[in-house]
């Protein structure tokens, strides 16, 4: 069902179109720690760490494609905030067009650059061939990636985010179950959790587009298909920053990344376990900053600036208390969370995911700050601030990775985390301010 957001109170839009998204959100992270588990304890330590080795990576690469079909529905939800079907129903097809043609570039190079970049982040010799087995197969099927991704972000664009829970609800079940059969009762080891998901990738696709066919305002003509070429080109110029902000921000993660294969396998375990529990932390923050993203790019489109305003306070004074309570719950037992997707004979990588999740969630409000006034931005069509952002998350990183870890050891990696959440939070927050009320100034006048 799509949703209005330019009437009606704010903080029950903003709750009822992030719900079902968080819901989705953590149902998807929830899949990927059971993935873990049914990794780390049907094949072992070792398998565990090839397929978190290549987290980095896919981040990357997943980081580029979200942020492109973000982009793209960033004009979707202004043109249908201001009610303009016939240009809105144009820049889908446009992002149609868009999305085909980076299909087919991600995919080429996302094949023949994994080994070089497994290599270039010194992956342990033990890991690196499961690790290229797993990636080149999720790389193989980048483009049900790319078609989930805009379907999804189009429907949010128009206020829908029920189907893509639903969606999300009904591939993760299927992914559980494959990698059971694929891993478990075949015996196909990681290659095996990489086919089940790209399978159910392949199911959430079309869930999504067979929604989008039943969708009216979605119903598009033989004109809307014609090539505009100044649409295309706005396309682009909003969706290639919000995916190069994306990637760099992955590549900050992939030096950490570089770091922590440096201490060894055990090392590697640790920090892939404890990323699947920080990813699933995160999930809040993250969805709010998607319903920020529709919420201010349609009231954007319909000249309610002040209405941007008033929602963003709201969202932030939510967000702040649900990270607060998760931060206290995974300081009290995060261990015995952690203890569930690794065998309990491996006590030190229990210790040292520990030790890491203790060190992110302390800043785990910032980080929620963060998602909101960076979609907010980006709803609002300033996507290149966003970007910069991201270079300063990955300056922070590295800086910090490349100069810490001789004092502080494997700690060194949690304190560069959080370090680039604050650093790109100052900048979206004081940009943020200054937009809005320049907006504001004009409207006034």
């Amino acid at each position: 069902m799509t949703k209005d957001m330019t009437s009606g109170n704010p903080t029950q839009l903003i709750l009822g179109f992030a719900v079902p998204l968080l819901l989705g959100n953590i149902f998807q992270q929830l899949y990927n720690m059971v993935d873990s588990i049914i990794v780390g304890r049907g094949i072992g330590v070792d398998a565990l760490a090839a397929v978190g080795a290549t987290g980095s990576i896919n981040f990357l690469v997943l980081g580029f494609v979200i942020g492109l079909t973000t982009g793209f529905s960033i004009l979707i939800s202004q043109y249908y905030g201001a009610n303009d079907l016939d240009e809105m129903k144009r820049s889908v097809t446009m992002s149609v067009y868009l999305s085909i043609g980076a299909t087919i570039l991600i995919t080429t190079i996302s094949v023949l650059g994994a080994r070089p970049l497994l290599e270039v982040m010194n992956t342990p010799a033990n890991i690196l061939e499961d690790a290229l087995t797993y990636i080149i197969i999720i790389f193989w099927g980048i483009g049900a990636t790319i078609a989930f991704n805009l379907f999804s972000a189009m429907l949010r664009a128009l206020g829908d985010s029920r189907t893509p829970l639903y969606a999300m609800i009904v591939s993760s079940l299927v992914n559980i179950g494959l990698d059971l059969y694929f891993v478990i009762s075949l015996g196909m080891g990681v290659a095996g959790a990489a086919y089940a998901t790209v399978i159910a990738q392949i199911l959430s696709c079309f869930f999504c587009f067979f929604r989008i066919l039943g969708i009216k305002d979605l119903h598009l003509k033989k004109q809307h298909w014609s090539f505009h070429p100044e649409l295309l080109l706005r396309l682009f110029k909003l969706g290639v920053p919000v995916a190069f902000m994306n990637s760099v921000t992955a590549i900050g993660v992939m030096v950490l990344q570089f770091v922590v294969n440096g201490f060894g396998s055990i090392y590697v375990a640790a920090y892939s376990t404890a990323n699947k529990i920080m990813n699933l932390v995160e999930q809040p923050g993250v969805t709010f900053g998607l319903a920020m993203a529709t919420y201010a790019g349609q009231n954007l489109g319909a000249g309610q600036y002040e209405r941007i305003k008033l929602g963003l306070n709201k969202t932030i004074q939510i967000s702040t208390g649900v990270n607060i309570v998760l931060a206290l719950i995974m300081l009290l037992f995060g261990k015995q969370i952690l203890a569930l997707m690794v065998s309990g004979s491996e006590v030190e990588v229990i210790q040292i995911a520990y030790q890491y999740i203790v060190i992110c969630v302390l800043a785990l409000w910032v980080l929620g700050l963060l998602f909101i006034y960076r979609s907010s931005l980006q709803g609002m069509g300033d996507t290149v601030i966003p970007m910069v952002s991201g270079a300063v998350e990955f300056i922070t990183r590295i800086v910090i990775a490349v100069t810490l870890p001789g004092i502080i050891a494997f700690h060194s990696i949690g304190v560069a985390e959080i370090s680039a959440w604050i650093t790109a939070t100052a900048l979206l927050m004081a940009t943020f301010y200054k937009r809005i009320n320049v907006y504001l100034k004009i409207k006034n006048n």
